[in-house]
């Protein structure tokens, strides 16, 4: 009985892992698109350059 419940908190414990690191993927893409647009719509700065759509 204790070695079928060890395996079956072993399945949930690595479901768990997995779509969370399924879920870090999405967030990842999301990020990045969200990155590239930022490149092309980012408003013109001052003396004609173009400003950053960030702040570091």
């Amino acid at each position: 009985m204790i070695p079928l419940l060890l395996v079956l908190l072993l399945a949930l414990i690595l479901f768990g892992v997995g779509f969370a690191i399924k879920v870090l993927w999405w967030v990842a893409v999301v990020v990045l698109v969200l990155w590239i647009l930022g490149f092309f719509f980012r408003s013109a700065g001052s003396g004609g350059g173009r400003g950053r759509w960030y702040r570091w």
